[in-house]
């Protein structure tokens, strides 16, 4: 007999859950949604997460007719916004974007979590990915991420390289990269990735591993070089990056380090809910226009069952748990 998700863990379904699970389909399929839902996103507007959300949020109304608003609560590294998702009414009308930080790495960063990624949610889908991409300046001798490290171990930390802060997705590949390696690149954190990439083109530091957004109109306007993505496999559907070699396959298999984005309810909402969201958010995901307006931004469609991305969080979470751990980061 089918198995029923609640929250992270799963329990066998009983007579008492299949009943629950009726009531909960017949609510989702007469009376929900009979008000707006609310899509609570964990950063200010503007960025990368809020333009998922708001595509999502965009395609859903269209796609089904429900009204879904964005709400942005930013601040703490996506845990004031992911807390109110957890603490939410349990039905159906308020659901979060999470991503790799809230949901994979803060919680080996910061010494008091307002939540528990792991028990407090009810994980509706993935949505999307981003890798984020070395790069040097277009005038810098080195070609390739081969020529990093070999400079790199000529002579630890004479490379520095610019970061949009500690705990990023960005430093924890450098963290990554240098373990795997076996070098030592010298971290200069920035408040954001904006001035980081501006120190990158004033050669103020000679490396930057930036998000595609950032990078790809760099890239395209000839003032750094793309060494190399963080990705599993090539990003081939953003043109100017096609041709980069993935770090992986420049010498150190099965390397990934990316940003994911993925809807999550509060633990208890009903199943039913999840499963009618996640429908949609399949369909969603195959709409050629979606997919032309995420591979412009550099991403990557993702999609599965709530239990597929129950399964990738936690397995997300053990992978840069136990970097954190081992490279022994903290926040400053």
């Amino acid at each position: 007999m089918r198995k029923i998700g609640y929250g992270l863990g799963l329990a066998p379904l009983t007579v008492a859950l299949a009943c629950t699970f009726s009531a909960g389909a017949s609510f989702a399929q007469t009376s929900w949604p009979d008000r707006p839902i609310k899509l609570i996103v964990p950063f200010p507007p503007g960025g990368g997460t809020d333009f998922i959300a708001r595509l999502v949020a965009e395609k859903l109304s269209v796609q089904t007719g429900w009204s879904v608003i964005v709400d942005n609560r930013p601040g703490a590294g996506g845990n004031i916004g992911l807390d109110a998702v957890a603490k939410a009414t349990p039905d159906g009308y308020t659901i979060g974007l999470g991503q790799t930080a809230n949901l994979a790495i803060n919680a080996y960063l910061y010494p008091k979590m307002p939540f528990d990624a792991l028990k407090d949610f009810a994980p509706i889908s993935s949505v999307a990915s981003q890798p984020v991409v070395l790069l040097v300046n277009a005038a810098s001798p080195h070609k390739t991420l081969a020529d990093i490290v070999a400079a790199s171990k000529a002579k630890p930390e004479s490379l520095r390289i610019g970061l949009p802060g500690n705990g990023t997705v960005g430093h924890l590949a450098v963290e990554m990269l240098e373990r795997r390696a076996g070098i030592k690149i010298l971290n200069v954190p920035y408040k954001g990735a904006a001035p980081a990439m501006t120190d990158l083109l004033g050669n103020q530091v000679e490396l930057n591993f930036a998000n595609t957004a950032a990078a790809i109109p760099q890239i395209a306007g000839g003032k750094v070089r793309a060494v190399a993505i963080s990705a599993a496999a090539r990003l081939t559907t953003a043109p100017s990056l096609a041709a980069v070699p993935t770090v992986a396959e420049s010498g150190y298999p099965g390397f990934e380090a990316i940003t994911w984005t993925g809807l999550v309810a509060p633990r208890g909402t009903p199943e039913a809910v999840v499963l009618r969201i996640n429908t949609e958010i399949q369909k969603l995901l195959k709409q050629p226009d979606v997919l032309d307006k995420l591979a412009k931004d550099g991403d990557t469609p993702m999609g599965g069952t709530p239990q597929q991305f129950g399964d990738y969080i936690r397995s997300e979470n053990q992978k840069w748990g136990t970097l954190i751990r081992d490279a022994q980061i903290k926040l400053e």
